[in-house]
Formats: structure tokens, sequence, C-alpha cells
């Protein structure tokens, strides 16, 4: 017997060693390792294989010895525990022409299970591993290839044969967290009812891991068409539009067809996987490489929930890369809303057979088209399909996060209203590139260009144009937020309602709204910085966007060391680099020039790049907007006491928080501010006196960086003090909030022409529409019965804290137009603070230092 054994496992080795001559393995999940608590290397170790499979069972064995744990060909031994192996089979296959794999009590598990029941003192530990053959994405070459995928569930020898021949070198290998026997032993049951149990948790977590890797079983196209059209909801629509178009029932059901055939998917995971091989090449031509950070809590979710994934938009490679990285990291490709534009020949079918399903830009005035594509959402959430929207609907040309649009966020609340067994888990996911691709199609439509009809050829038509280094491309996952716990805080008593597909309660609509925004302020949350964000912050706030190069390396230095004082969330990830390995890094895109001289170099901006930096300069705003609005408190003041800044703070941080989605609430902004003052004071950036804090020499480098800070928050500051003074011009009651916000970008670009402004957003009508609503929101704002916007004297005192915190020439500029020709303002009522205003602006020409 023990030659036999021997025999056994030299053979064994061999095969193990002769396989993975070609076989090539990635572990994705949660590989147990000794050291750690999750698993006792006291307790014996079983590994459990969903399928009879000798391929599966040698990968199995190869990563156990990698990873330094017992391996599954090796005996197991324990108190009446004595196995010649170390592992058993969930299913046994039957059938000879056709096999089938059939449920079974593995003989070693029922062993196992009496020896746990018997002896009080013994545990096993049952991990189950899954190995999934071609499912593993790397630099493939034949598509022919696809042809032989390996199916998960059934199969042959000959099929597996060919998987391990032409997918070996893609293997993914799934471990899952050790399972006690003992713990379920415990419970009291008998024998069989202990052995039906663990079968059964076993058969769920491998059905779970299936569908987060895999997916839900997927319908054929022309059932899942036939399908939604025959469903109550759309037939009802039909009806509807019978009646209320005088057309046919035939005609009206052939249109409700033909809006199913434009809008649902055709998933194909051949076409996936062709477009793995695509993408693959695609990414190592143009980028450098793709950082991921924080998937681990995604997968977990992805076990037993329905995932939304909700992106920020700065590039048409967004989706790609996205579905490119969760298909990387073993997880289902999701359904993806893509515009009705890209829906062109040859492009709109393979994106189809990717997971786009393709949505009209409006509804209005077509029910049976709104109720058809209500229906399919609700399809793919019920069933429990990954999808992905962008909830700011269109690329960002500014880089900032916009304004959420909120259609499919109602779309998706209203179907979960309708039913929600399956559980939602909302994944916001912040994308960011250190140079985006469309960055000359940006630049022109940021200088004032008509926006071109977007197209998904632009990416291979830049590429073929620039044929350059795009650097690094970064995804973070950030804090998931479980829908049904979000409802629970807004509307507790959700539950308890009772919905269908038309009904739209109160509350919907207030509650949609918030989820945008949360989704919004959690991507934010989520950012990615990198080398280019903080050169361009560092450079458009120097007056002339030049530095020495070691300046500049100093306050990269310091601005980094910021970041990490005072961590905006624990989901940001910062550049891991000095000052002068950033510059070099930007230099080497082509982001900035370098003049010489006897003096050094200098490091600057020329006009293009100037532009394009405020698109990556914006991706970071949020983050240092804090420590900016403090800064800026002292740019005409020597010192402040700790209570005028906290209540200056709160006096703007409303509006900075609505314009740049900061994540925190009214309430907590004292914490903050008070974080801050003491990283600021840590950094030599303010002196503390007690509660007085007093800005550095004005000859110091300190100083120097304490301005260069202060400017990134000026501009918004600019244009809260355009829109109340010009509201004031007006007078109360004399101009409503389109004609104000109309002026007011007028205004803005009358400064950038006069003062060189080089963010083509700071004239951004949408930016003042904004400011406005929030001065309504906040009441400093009223209307009246003529929508005619009114006001009191607090918004003179407004006026008067954005003007006390800007440069005396803007200043100057916005007082030509809003007071005359003198440029002066009548003095705001209920202020106490212009002489001391006064003085500073006499002192502010001997005091000012020009950055250099």
């Amino acid at each position: 017997m023990d030659i036999t054994v021997s025999i056994s496992r030299y053979l064994f080795n061999m095969l193990r060693r002769l396989m993975f001559l070609w076989v090539k393995t990635s572990v994705q999940g949660s590989l147990p390792k000794l050291p750690d608590n999750e698993i006792d290397a006291r307790k014996p170790i079983i590994y459990v294989l969903q399928n009879r499979s000798l391929s599966d069972l040698l990968v199995l064995d190869s990563e156990c010895l990698k990873a330094g744990l017992p391996r599954p060909y090796a005996p197991l031994k324990g108190q009446d525990i004595d196995e010649t192996h170390a592992y058993f089979f969930l299913t046994k296959p039957e059938g000879v022409i056709v096999r089938r794999e059939k449920m079974h009590n593995a003989p070693r598990l029922q062993r196992l299970a009496r020896a746990v029941s018997n002896n009080d003192g013994t545990d096993v530990q049952i991990v189950p591993v899954s190995v999934f053959w071609g499912r593993q994405p790397d630099k493939e070459q034949s598509a022919f290839k696809l042809l032989f995928a390996w199916n998960y569930n059934v199969g042959n020898r000959f099929k597996k044969f060919l998987a391990v021949l032409f997918h070996g070198r893609q293997t993914l290998v799934h471990f899952n967290a050790p399972m006690s026997l003992k713990e379920v032993v415990d419970e009291g049951q008998d024998t069989e009812r202990t052995l039906r149990k663990i079968n059964r948790i076993l058969r769920v977590h491998f059905r779970q891991l299936h569908t987060s890797v895999n997916g839900p079983d997927l319908s054929h196209r022309r059932t899942l068409v036939g399908s939604l059209i025959e469903s109550d909801v759309v037939r009802r629509a039909i009806d509807k539009e019978v009646e209320e178009q005088g057309i046919t029932h035939e005609k009206a059901y052939l249109r409700a067809k033909k809006y199913a055939n434009e809008i649902v998917s055709d998933y194909s995971h051949p076409v996936v996987r062709f477009m793995d091989i695509l993408l693959t090449w695609f990414w190592n031509k143009i980028y450098n490489g793709v950082e991921v950070n924080h998937i681990e809590p995604v997968r977990d979710l992805a076990k037993d929930h329905e995932i939304v994934y909700l992106p920020c938009h700065r590039s048409h490679i967004d989706y790609l890369l996205l579905s490119y990285v969760l298909y990387y990291r073993g997880l289902q490709v999701p359904h993806i809303a893509a515009g009705i534009n890209l829906n062109m020949p040859i492009v709109g079918s393979i994106l189809r057979r990717g997971g786009a399903f393709f949505i009209r830009r409006s509804f209005k005035g077509n029910p049976l088209y709104s109720t058809v594509f209500h229906e399919y959402l609700h399809t793919l959430f019920t069933r429990g399909f990954p999808t992905e929207f962008f909830v700011e609907g269109g690329r960002s040309r500014t880089g900032r996060t916009l304004k959420p649009k909120t259609g499919m966020l109602s779309i998706m609340l209203r179907s979960y209203l309708r039913s929600h067994s399956k559980p939602i888990a909302l994944v916001p996911v912040y994308i960011g590139y250190e140079k985006v691709l469309e960055a000359s199609t940006y630049m022109g439509e940021l200088r004032g260009a008509k926006k071109k009809k977007e197209s998904p050829l632009d990416i291979f038509r830049t590429v073929a144009a620039l044929k350059e280094d795009f650097g690094n491309a970064f995804v973070n996952f950030g804090e998931p937020m479980k829908l049904g716990e979000f409802l629970d805080n807004e509307q507790p008593d959700w539950r308890e309602q009772e919905y269908d597909e038309e009904f739209r309660p109160e509350w919907l609509r207030q509650t949609t709204d918030n989820l945008g925004i949360e989704m919004a302020k959690r991507i934010n949350r989520a950012s990615a910085v990198n080398s280019v964000n903080m050169v361009g912050m560092a450079l458009l706030n120097t007056p002339r966007m030049a530095l020495g190069e070691e300046e500049l390396a100093l306050l990269l230095n310091a601005m980094n060391t910021l970041v990490s004082r005072v961590p905006y969330s624990s989901h940001v990830t910062r550049v891991e680099l000095d000052g002068q390995a950033m510059i070099k890094q930007v230099e080497a895109l082509n982001m900035v020039e370098r003049r010489s001289d006897s003096l050094g170099d200098i490091i600057c901006l020329d006009e293009r790049n100037t532009v394009l930096m405020t698109y990556y300069r914006n991706n970071i705003l949020h983050l240092l907007a804090i420590p900016s609005m403090i800064c800026r408190l002292f740019s005409n003041c020597y010192e402040l006491e700790r209570n005028e800044i906290l209540t200056k703070c709160q006096t703007f941080y409303p509006f900075l928080k609505a314009e740049l989605f900061l994540r925190w609430e009214i309430s907590e902004l004292e914490e903050v501010v008070d974080q801050w003052l003491s990283a600021l004071v840590e950094v030599d950036l303010l002196i503390q006196d007690g509660y007085v804090y007093i800005r550095p020499d004005s000859s110091t480098s300190e100083f120097v960086t304490m301005t260069n800070l202060s400017r990134a928050i000026q501009q918004p500051l600019e244009r809260y003090f355009v829109v109340v003074s010009l509201l004031l011009r007006n007078g109360s009651g004399h101009v409503d909030a389109v004609e104000l916000e109309k002026q007011s970008q007028e205004m803005a670009q009358r400064l950038s022409m006069l003062h060189g402004q080089n963010a083509p957003e700071f004239f951004d009508k949408t930016l003042f529409r904004c400011f406005i609503g929030e001065l309504q929101a906040s009441r400093l704002v009223g209307t009246d019965d003529n929508d005619m916007l009114t006001f009191a004297g607090d918004i003179r005192v407004m006026a008067e804290d954005s003007r006390r915190l800007l440069p005396s020439e803007i200043r100057h500029s916005i007082g030509q137009v809003t007071w005359g020709t003198t440029g002066s303002e009548p003095v705001p009522e209920a202020s106490t603070q212009n002489d001391e205003l006064e003085k500073t602006e006499k002192s502010e020409e001997k005091e000012k230092v020009e950055t250099p």
C-alpha cells in the first residue's frame, strides 16, 4: 500500500511539473497564509474543488506549494484522522458519453465529520478553491483560441484538454476563506443533516463565486427581448400607445420590439475575450501601467450583491478601462449604459457584445420607449447583472467632478422600490490619467471651440496622431454604499410602502438628488493624486506660470506633506515621489518646459499646456480647498484669531462644498479647520501664538509656499464676488436668476481678458448657476412673485468678506463695472472691517512679494 501511494505521489508530482511547463496561473480572492489569524496552522486543512478534475488538482497543489500551505496531495493527519490526501470533490461525474457532474457526499468528508463529532478537541478547516481556465487576461495572440473557452459547469475530458492547451497561460485561481467543520458539527444535528448543510454552504459559495466572476446565466438576446415585450408593464404601455396614437396594436407591438432591440445588450464571452486581447495590446502601447486600488471590498460584495459601478467620466476609454480592470481582477464585466450616438456600424455591434446597452439622450414625448427602457433596467437589476453608468452623464471637460445627472439613478431607485429581493451595492470609481487621450480636443473646447460629436474612433485617431508617452492610468474604487441602508436613513418607512412601475412617492426626487450628491462626494473621496496634478497645481498658482526648479521641488514636497498630514479620505492615493522626481516625470510627458540660464533651471508652462494643466489641477482641487481657503484669509491680513478663521471658513464653505462636492458637513467643519491649522503650523506655513495665527515673514520661502497654496481657491472666490457685486448693483427685486447668471458670465470673461485667467471654467455659466442656487438654498437670496431675486443686509456682509480675500487689482476691475469708474464700493451695511482693509490696501504694494 505504501509503495502504491509513493508511486502515485511520484507520478502526481511529475505531471504537475510537466503541466507547469506550459500553464501559468494567477491567484485572486483571499489566499490563506499561515502567519495570519485567518488560518490556524495547528488544525488540519482540507481543500474542496467543485468538480472532479486532475488538472484543477495539479494547479491547486502548485499554488499551495508556492504559498507555503499544506499540499492537497499530501497526507492529512490528526486525532482520529488518517487520510491519504487533503482534498475532496463536491461532485462526481456520471455517464459514459455525456458526462454530467452530480452532487454527492464525499467519503473523505463523511469520515472527517465523524472524527470531529467524536473528539471535542478536533477541528478541520475546509478551504474551497475554484480554478477558471482562460479567465485571466494576458498577452494572448490568437482569437481562434476563444472557440475553446472552458465552460465552468459542464464539459468533457477532450474539451478540458483543449482548455488547458489554449488557455493554460491565462488561468485564474480563487481561494476562499477557511470554514470550520467543527462549528457546523457542533450544531447538534445528525451526521446526514450535517453533511447536507456543509454541501449546501459549499454549493452556495461556488455559485456566488461563479456569478461574481462570470455573471449570472445569460438569456439569449432574442428570448430577453421577447420577455420584455410580453411583460405586463410593457403590454400596458403598448395598449396605451394604441389608444393615444391611434395606431394598430400590431404597429405598437413592433414599435416596442424595435425599441427593445435598439436598447438591449448582446453580451458575448468570446467577444469579451477578444476585447481582452485587443485592450491588452492597447494599454501596453499607450500607458506605462494601470494602478488599481481598493478593489477587495468590491470582490467580497459581488458574491451576494447586485453591483452598480458609478465611475467619473473623463475619457472615452473610461468604460473600456473599468471593464478591463474588473475582468483582469476576476470580476464580471458589467452591462454599461452608452449613449445612442455610439451605436455606429461595426463599433456599436462590438460594444453591444461587450456588455453595452444604448440609451437615448431624452425620453421626452415617448412613453413607450421610456417604459421599455425602464423594464430592461429592472430586469438587469433584479437578475443580479452588474451594471455601470456615469453619474455625471457626459465627460468632464474641465477635470472637475460634474453635477450628477439623476435620470439613471431615479430608474435604479424605482426598480429597487418595486423589488428589493436582490440587495444592491453602489460602487463609486475614480478614474484618472496622467495624460488624457482627448487632451487636444478638450483644449479646443476649453478655449471656446464648439463641442465635437462624440465618437469612440476619436481614441484611435488620437493614438495614430500622437505617438507619445501618456504616463499611467489610475482606477480607485471608493467606499461602497448599500442602497437599502441609504434608503433606511433617507426614508425609514420605505419598506412598508407599496410601489409599482408608475408610482413615484413625493420623497423620491429629493432622495435621488441626495444620492447623486453623495456618490459624487464618494468619487472625490477616492481620488488618485499624480505628478501632473501636483505640478499643474503648483505652477498655475504662480503669476507667470514658472518657478525655479529648486523652488518648485520644495513647493511640491510641502504640498505632498500637507496631503499626507490631513488625509482627505482613506481611499485617496497620493504620489510616492519627491518633488524632483515629480518634475522629471512630468517633463518626460512633455507637459512642462525647462529653460536654463547661469542661475539655474526654470520650469514653466507654455500657452498650450497652461490651459491644459487647468484640467489636471481641477482633478485634485477639492483635496486642498480647505487649507487653501485658510491661507487665502492671510493674503490681506497679517494675523487672525482662530474663531475669526473659523467664522470666515463657515461663510464660504457651503458654496465650496456644493461646487467641489466636499465631503464634510457644516457640523464637521470646525474639527477639520483645526486639523488643517495644526498641519499648517507643523510645516511652518503659519505661526501659532495661543489662539492667534500669524503668517510667515514675507522674505521666507514659507511665505511663498503659503501664498502659492492660497491661490488655488482664488478663482471660486472671485466668481462669488462677481455675483454678489452684480446683485448689489442691480438692487433687490430688479434682476432674475437667468439675467444675473448672464451678467456674471460676461463679467468673468472680462476679468479673464484683463488679468489673464488661464482657467476656462472660470466663466462657466454652470458654476454661476450653482452658486446662485446655493445663495437661494441658504436663504441669503430669495425671490418675489415675479421671480426677481431679493436680498437683505447679509448679502452685503458676504460681499465685503469676499472683497477682503481678493487681490486689489481684481477688486478694482470688478468695482469699475459694478460701482462706477472709481472702482470704490459704497460702505456696506453692518461692516466694521473697512478701516483695516483700507490700511491693508495701502501697504499691499510694499509688502507684496511676487513668486519667483
